[in-house]
């Protein structure tokens, strides 16, 4: 089949490599404008337009599909199938069916679990021990569309947002790529989303990244966790912010009020509302990520002091 890929960020990549090593044709790609990023803000392509830049594939980069120009540019490549792994931006009505086998997504949760912007760390933060990737047929209604294949992946212990997506985006490559086969040769049919466990995964926002030291120890964990790397989870710390990376829960150290720290030779302990957490790695304004007890050393930071508090 001929396919428009539609994709923006770095989790998007395994699916378009694994689609331009299939049987099918990828006549062009549908990506986020080029935006400013990095310590030099300078302006650079999306991940998947970088991959269909050196691939030689036209590159689509409207600001809205809603422009008449997009429009006609998408029905000028006739595409059969449209597959979109996180491309951002919202397919308006009259576009859906302008592939004949429709626009598949590739969506990292277990639907109709976790519909929105960001499941993998709705996942994480939920405390869920089991997540995946579905394949949808997109409709009107945010990820309510019918379903043609899952896969399933246990989160570990010690997995990240960032970790754990891109788990799920090698492995759902596999899942799409096979996805679209079936479409193609007639042979998969999509099934509707059940109406039970629906729960919805807004976009995670800066503000939403502070970490609540009033909250139970292995809450504060997962909240880290499924902050990491992006956007970071954060703490006012004085006049600043100071960015945590994730930590581990400890049993053994107690009497520690919530964000009162204790400070040893090797290590750093924080408390919550239950048990104590002992910091990873601690990221000050304008510096690199160092380890709890460097930062403490360097910053002469004193047992008593806290922080997550607004001063």
């Amino acid at each position: 089949m001929r396919l428009l890929f539609a994709g923006t960020p770095e989790p998007a990549v395994p699916a378009l490599r694994a689609l331009l090593d299939s049987d099918h044709e990828v006549v062009g790609v549908l990506t986020r404008p080029d935006a400013r990023s990095g310590r030099g803000r300078g302006v650079r392509r999306s991940p998947v337009g970088q991959v269909a830049d050196e691939a030689g594939i036209p590159v689509l980069t409207p600001a809205t599909l809603r422009d008449p120009e997009a429009r006609a540019a998408i029905v000028a490549l006739a595409p059969d199938c449209c597959p979109v792994v996180a491309y951002g931006g919202m397919i308006p009505p009259d576009l859906l069916d302008v592939p004949a086998h429709g626009w598949i997504n590739l969506h990292f949760s277990l639907l109709p679990a976790w519909r929105g912007a960001a499941p993998v760390q709705a996942a994480l933060e939920a405390g869920d021990e089991l997540t995946g990737a579905s394949t949808f047929r997109i409709e009107e209604g945010l990820d309510t569309g019918p379903v043609f294949g899952v896969l399933t992946e246990r989160i570990r212990p010690d997995d990240t947002s960032t970790v754990l997506l891109a788990r799920l985006a090698e492995y759902g490559a596999e899942l799409l790529t096979r996805t679209v086969d079936g479409v193609g040769a007639d042979a998969l049919q999509a099934q509707p989303q059940s109406p039970d466990g629906v729960s919805h995964a807004a976009k995670v926002t800066v503000d939403g990244a502070r970490v609540r030291f009033d909250r139970p120890a292995g809450a504060v964990d997962r909240h880290i966790r499924a902050m990491t790397d992006a956007p970071g989870a954060w703490v006012p710390f004085g006049d600043a912010r100071l960015k945590l990376g994730p930590a581990t829960v400890d049993g053994e150290t107690a009497g520690l009020a919530p964000g009162e720290l204790r400070v040893t030779k090797r290590a750093v302990f924080v408390g919550t509302a239950t048990a104590a957490l002992r910091l990873g790695s601690v990221q000050p304004p304008g510096k690199k990520p160092m380890p709890a007890a460097d930062w403490a050393r360097g910053a002469r930071i004193e047992d008593g002091t806290i922080i997550g508090v607004d001063q």
